[in-house]
């Protein structure tokens, strides 16, 4: 009986914490809960696990145990349940982080040039076959050229049904393109390796197709010219994501190898995130905007619009304000 006597003058304590679920869990309630009631809501749950334990001790009448059972679940579902996700931080971070920390990483820059310096030289190289004669079979092999005018020696036919499954391929096919460049990033010199071998293969193909002479050229760039400005860009900034965790490796300022790596890894997260993005805009375009039968000057415009949109996001949003500091956003 003094055990019941305890929980019968407690009673007022599990009204108490009654209320308070019932509080917090009204839709119509948008506030944040002070630190003072989120101590007192505390305090009461533990005090009713407590007194849940005592009446399932003593044999305490089924009523009381089964109102105790119910208190300490909805506050249990209260004290841990999952926030709404925070759009505006995400937002913040997308708009204003990322864009920061891509435009002012020195491996971003280091790998868009590796990358498009390599692409643009082996492009002219590989056109200008009467300067350089040999270069684009020396680069892709004669069955690879023969393949590559092969698959664009037909016009495009749109054909809707199959442009869902297109999409999923290329989101394979580029994630995995992607995926190999940041693999081999922390090693430094191999990842630079591939992506220099990616810029001189990519570009000497686009050259060799805009030859006069190639038949094939033109549907080419019919299929290419949309979706390529995403795919290069992801190609790069994937490289760059896995060349600043090398060089965190390598160069770690004084801090312990583990932090150093740690750090990188926090500064490449918005380049690979951002990666993933571009990957996945280059896949759905390659799916159903690139085969598609709309006109080429379509095409065209796309892809200038998705490069003006690229530029405004790494340089209008990516430079950086007076009051904020690419390392202090990124250690946040």
């Amino acid at each position: 009986m003094r055990v019941g006597e305890l929980l019968e003058r407690r009673r007022q304590g599990w009204q108490e914490l009654d209320k308070m679920c019932e509080s917090y869990s009204s839709p119509s309630l948008n506030r944040s809960v002070s630190a003072s009631d989120a101590a007192r809501f505390a305090a009461l749950y533990r005090a009713a696990c407590t007194d849940l334990a005592m009446a399932e001790q003593f044999k305490l009448p089924p009523t009381t145990v089964d109102y105790l059972h119910r208190l300490v679940g909805r506050a249990h579902s209260q004290l841990y349940r999952s926030h709404r996700f925070p759009t505006h931080v995400w937002w913040q971070y997308m708009t204003v982080t990322a864009p920061r920390a891509i435009f002012n990483d020195p491996c971003v820059k280091v790998a868009f040039i590796v990358f498009f310096g390599l692409f643009t030289l082996s492009a002219l190289m590989a056109w200008a076959e009467g300067t350089f004669p040999g270069f684009a079979e020396s680069v892709m092999g004669k069955e690879q050229m023969e393949q590559l005018e092969g698959n664009f020696g037909r016009p495009l036919r749109g054909n809707f049904d199959q442009y869902i499954m297109m999409s999923a391929f290329y989101i394979k096919h580029n994630t995995s393109i992607g995926l190999e460049c940041f693999a081999l990033g922390p090693l430094v010199l191999p990842g630079l390796v591939k992506l220099a071998y990616n810029g001189v293969v990519l570009g000497a193909s686009f050259g060799y197709m805009a030859r006069p002479d190639i038949d094939a050229g033109d549907t080419f760039f019919e299929f290419v010219t949309a979706h390529g400005v995403f795919e290069l860009t992801a190609i790069a900034l994937s490289a760059a994501a896995g060349l600043r965790l090398g060089v965190g490796w390598l160069m770690t300022g004084g801090m312990s190898r583990t932090d150093s790596f740690l750090r990188s890894a926090r500064r490449s997260l918005p380049i690979i995130m951002v990666a993933v993005m571009l990957f996945f805009l280059a896949a759905f375009t390659e799916g159903f905007v690139s085969p598609s039968p709309l006109p080429y000057a379509a095409k065209a415009l796309y892809a200038i619009g998705s490069a003006s949109l690229l530029m405004f996001y790494f340089v209008i949003l990516g430079y950086p304000s007076e009051s904020t500091r690419f390392g202090d956003e990124v250690e946040e």
